[in-house]
């Protein structure tokens, strides 16, 4: 089986060590490179082309945020998951439209951290429970303040369409959307191409920030 390739950058060494220890625990990955700084996760990532980069926020040089969108930049295949210490919503929101594809705290339980490699790599995107929340609230919020982005082309979107879309905004995965409207994965992975199609988004996040930026997503009571 071929293994997840994993690229871990953070400035503490002790954070580097206990994600390798845990990476290197499960026969699904392989870490092929580390970083203790934004500067050389952007370098490694385009030497060692990792599926996944897992990215600190606060490191020298260049920040998480900055690395994210050099990386996705040059190599939008890569996958990013940020595990960061921070749980404000303004960095939630930075990391998003950087092109993050998930987002967890350092707090998170292990199986989560694996869960949501396995998820990104998936195309699902990933975000920590507790601030899933913070971050449908913090696009309403923005989606008040701006005009719509794409107005004429929530039209071309069937009801289904976009309540998979919906579904997709709070952090559903496939499965489970499938589940909620009792339809079959294939079906919801033919809406979600749909989506892409109509609305000219190549990826999971940017699915995510134009519903949120419409306004979409309702707050969970």
């Amino acid at each position: 089986m071929k293994k997840i390739k994993i690229l871990i950058a953070d400035d503490h060494s002790i954070v580097r060590s206990g994600l390798r220890t845990l990476i290197r625990g499960s026969r699904e990955f392989s870490v092929v490179g580390e970083a203790a700084d934004g500067e050389a996760a952007v370098r490694l990532a385009s030497l060692k082309k990792p599926d996944v980069a897992i990215l600190d926020i606060s490191m020298p040089k260049l920040s998480g945020i900055e690395a994210t969108r050099l990386i996705k930049q040059n190599h939008p295949e890569i996958k990013v998951l940020v595990l960061t210490i921070h749980e404000d919503e303004e960095y939630v929101y930075q990391i998003i439209r950087a092109g993050a594809n998930g987002y967890m705290v350092k707090n998170a339980q292990k199986r989560e951290i694996l869960s949501a490699i396995r998820s990104i790599v998936n195309e699902e995107p990933f975000f920590s429970p507790g601030i899933s929340r913070l971050i449908i609230e913090k696009f309403i919020k923005q989606s008040k303040k701006q005009d719509d982005i794409r107005p004429r082309q929530r039209h071309l979107l069937s009801n289904r369409e976009q309540e998979v879309l919906e579904l997709i905004a709070h952090g559903l995965t496939s499965r489970e959307i499938a589940a909620k409207l009792f339809l079959s994965v294939t079906t919801v992975n033919t809406h979600r191409a749909n989506l892409m199609q109509k609305l000219a988004i190549h990826d999971m996040a940017g699915l995510v920030r134009y519903a949120l930026e419409q306004g979409m997503a309702k707050t969970p009571a």
